[in-house]
């Protein structure tokens, strides 16, 4: 039986040819706006690397597949009248995204301006 044992090798390691092939090269960030977090009417501009990437409306989420790796993001008010802000907020949040991960944040607001926090499946 000395072919039996590399036709059962090629059978045993083709699970993990597919597994290797199926690896993901991105991970997701997804940041949800809820009702009551902010006490804004406001739209709110969602930046990614200084570039606007979302608009944000009360009770909207959004989702990005992005590359592996560090990632500034910036929060800022967005509109006319009193949403228009007099200067544009400089505060900005780094993560580091890892290939397959995911990332939810949802959005809150103190005296300092808005920020992410992280949030967990259940909430």
């Amino acid at each position: 039986m000395p072919g039996l044992r590399p036709a059962l090798f090629a059978l045993l390691a083709v699970p993990l040819l597919a597994q290797a092939q199926s690896s993901v090269d991105y991970g997701v960030l997804i940041i949800s706006r809820e009702r009551v977090e902010l006490a804004t009417a406001c739209d709110v501009g969602l930046y990614l690397e200084d570039q606007l990437a979302a608009r944000l409306v009360q009770g909207q989420m959004v989702s990005f597949n992005l590359p592996p790796g560090p990632l500034s993001i910036r929060l800022s008010l967005l509109g006319p009248g009193p949403c228009k802000p007099g200067i544009e907020q400089l505060r900005q949040q780094s993560i580091t995204l890892m290939a397959g991960e995911v990332r939810k944040y949802r959005l809150a607001q103190s005296t300092e301006g808005l920020y992410l926090v992280p949030t967990t499946a259940g909430q």
